[in-house]
This record gives structure tokens, sequence and C-alpha cells, in this order.
């Protein structure tokens, strides 16, 4: 294992390295994307948390670390084999600094991601995430989470700061609504810091939402409602690669799993109508939450183009078709449910979505733009929905 001299540090890119006594490593971090500083009186500088983040993977003899690289390599892999760690400070997000840590392995970079805990709202969220990325990659048969390798905490200024260890998506990257300056237009653009940033095609966005919406129907459980909750496209939470102009789609966070609403029947296996009704409220919630995002990420928030609807229909579908057979349902769920959703009407669903939004936090700032949109909106979807659907 490398000593303290063998760790190096980053801005985001081994252009921009980072030395104890250079003008940034007592600097403060800012709280969030927003440049916002200070959280409940928290003050952590630049060396602070180089520092932690080389405390934690030391712990235990770089146990952590160990493991993680073992299982990328899937052998056994000595802490003494480790050359060199690399810690880049890749952004600052609402709840986490995260980092990208390269493990030097005879030549070779090996690629993780350190989520770093600091702020209040992070640290209470840290160790729910590991455990919830943990139990869904053990439930679910999907590539499209993090695999994580270890938890834990390490004090530094007088404070705990909490962290955990996952699987780096190589080649990923960040995307948001943004204006496009050839046509003026609102698009998708690919935060891309290799090879440098572009926007989507129109196909390309179908697919980004296709997949977004069968990642996140994938994970869904019929049976006791749960879901992936609290994911926002503004805060970078899918990542996108494109090769030959195909995109593949990655959700690189989880803060919450849990029913969108309670099962009040008291049964542990729902009756067919209320599995029905139940994810008739997940798609329509799925269908408004995947047209907002903030304008490239940090500024006013953003409803997106139609063709989120098409893409969200598609996607649900794909992720309806992946579940496996239900024993109150007669027949296949995806059959079931195509004949529930094609015997609303457009008033139903307009309905039903106005109930589901008029019970978000009134706080959100996302509402106003919702209601704004909200009978558009249902209206696209409709109509995608006759026809796609309708035999």
């Amino acid at each position: 294992m490398p000593d303290a001299s063998q760790f190096k540090y980053f801005l985001s890119h081994k252009k921009n390295p980072v030395q104890k006594g250079s003008r940034i490593w007592p600097d403060l971090l800012p709280m969030s994307r927003h440049q916002q500083f200070n959280d409940a009186g928290i003050c952590v500088s630049h060396g602070d948390y180089f520092t932690a983040i080389r405390n934690f993977l030391e712990q235990d003899g770089s146990e952590i670390i160990t493991r993680a690289v073992s299982q990328h390599m899937r052998r056994e892999v000595t802490c003494q084999e480790i050359q060199e760690i690399n810690i880049f400070l890749e952004k600052h997000g609402e709840f986490y600094h995260p980092a990208r840590i390269e493990a030097m392995l005879h030549g070779t970079a090996i690629p993780f991601v350190l989520n770093v805990a600091i702020s209040n709202s992070g640290k209470n969220c840290v160790q729910r995430e590991y455990g919830l990325l943990k139990q869904l990659n053990e439930d679910f048969p999907f590539p499209f989470l993090p695999k994580v390798y270890g938890q834990g905490c390490v004090s530094i200024t007088g404070d705990k700061i909490g962290m955990f260890l996952g699987e780096w998506f190589q080649g990923y990257n960040e995307f948001h609504i943004s204006l496009d300056p050839a046509d003026e237009k609102y698009k998708i653009v690919v935060w891309d810091h290799e090879h440098g940033n572009y926007f989507l095609t129109t196909d390309q966005a179908i697919n980004l939402y296709r997949q977004a919406a069968r990642i996140l129907t994938g994970y869904y459980n019929v049976k006791t409602f749960e879901q992936i909750l609290s994911w926002h496209h503004a805060a970078g939470d899918f990542v996108l690669k494109c090769q030959n102009n195909r995109i593949d789609l990655k959700l690189i966070t989880v803060r919450q799993y849990r029913p969108l609403f309670e099962n009040d029947s008291g049964n542990e296996n729902p009756d067919a109508e209320l599995i029905l009704e139940a994810l008739l409220v997940f798609f329509l919630n799925l269908a408004i939450r995947m047209r907002l995002d903030r304008l490239d990420g940090v500024g006013e928030i953003v409803w997106s183009d139609d063709i989120a609807v098409e893409g969200t229909l598609k996607g649900f579908f794909e992720g309806l078709a992946l579940k496996p057979p239900i024993g109150s349902i007669p027949g296949p769920l995806i059959d079931c449910f195509r004949n529930h959703l094609l015997s609303c009407s457009q008033s139903d669903l307009f309905g039903l979505s106005q109930a589901m939004v008029n019970a978000y936090n009134p706080q959100s700032p996302e509402i106003p733009v919702i209601k704004k949109n909200l009978k558009r909106h249902t209206k696209v979807l409709f109509s995608a929905i006759k026809q796609n659907y309708e035999i």
C-alpha cells in the first residue's frame, strides 16, 4: 500500500494537481454545486477533504480499497500491490462531494467513486444510501446501479464525515437541459469533460428518457409498491455514455426506496385492482418527474420537450415486461396494466395526476412548473397511450 507521500490529489483532472501548502489547500469547500458555503457552521477546507479521504482509505490496513480492487480484478489483491492512489474531487453536490479514486495496480488505473458526506443533509443520507444500493443489487438482477464496497466515517475538524466506496461508471457523464445556441432550442447537453460537451439528437433524447423510465420501473416492487424516490435529473442522478451514437444510462444514487403510499388493506398480497391502481400512480408520477430538470444543472427549473413522454411510455412498458408473474393477476402483468391504462379517460389521468401533485411538498420549487404544464402534459400522455397501445 502506498504511504502518505504516494497519495496524489487533483481537482477533477490531472491537469489540476493540489498539494499540501498550495493556495487552494486551505480554501473552504462550497457546500453545494450552487457554490454555497457553510451548512450549520460546517467549515471544511480542500486540505481537510483530501486528508479525510486518505485516512478513510487507510483504515484497517486499507481493507476497503483492497477488497474493492480484488472484486474488480476478480482475484485476490494484496494492499502491497496497490502502488499509488490518485484522488480527484469531482463536484459539489447537494448531498455529497464525490471523489474519483484511481488505484494504480501494475501501471493500470482502477477507478472507484467515494461519496463524501460533509453537510448535515448528506450525513443523514450516506448510511441509508449505502444500505439501499447493497439491497437493490442483491434483490434485482440488473446492472444499472453502482456496486458498493464499504462504508465508514472519519473525524476531521472536530466533526465526523461519512463516506462509502462504490463502482465508478467509466466514460459516463452528467447531462442537463440547455439552450443550444445553434438554433435557440432547448435540448439535452452532455457534460463530457474529456472530449467536449455535446447536444443529443432527438432520437437520442427519446432513448435517454426510455432508458431512465425502464430503469426506475425495473426496480419497482409490484407487490409492496416500493420504488426509488427522490431522484432528480437536476441533481445529475442519471449518467450517460455515448458510443457510436448509441447511448447507455446508469443511475448512480438511491436516496429513498419505499412506497409512494402505504397499503392500508392489511393484506401482504394485494389484489389485482390495488396492484394495478398503485402501478398507475407510479407511472403517472414517473411521467411527471421525468420532465423536470434545472437549466444547465444549476439554473431555473425547466420542463422538458414532449419527446420525454414518448420515451417514458416506451421505457415504462419495457420495465414492466421484466416483471415475474403475479399470482393475483390473471395473465401477464403488462397486458393487464395496458388494459387498465386504456380504460382511463384523459380526465381520469389529469385528476389523478393533479391529486398526486397536491400531495407533493408544497414548498418544492417544482410545483409551479408542474402545475403550469400539467394539463398539456396529460393531453400529450393520453394521446401517446392511445396511439401506441390501443388495440
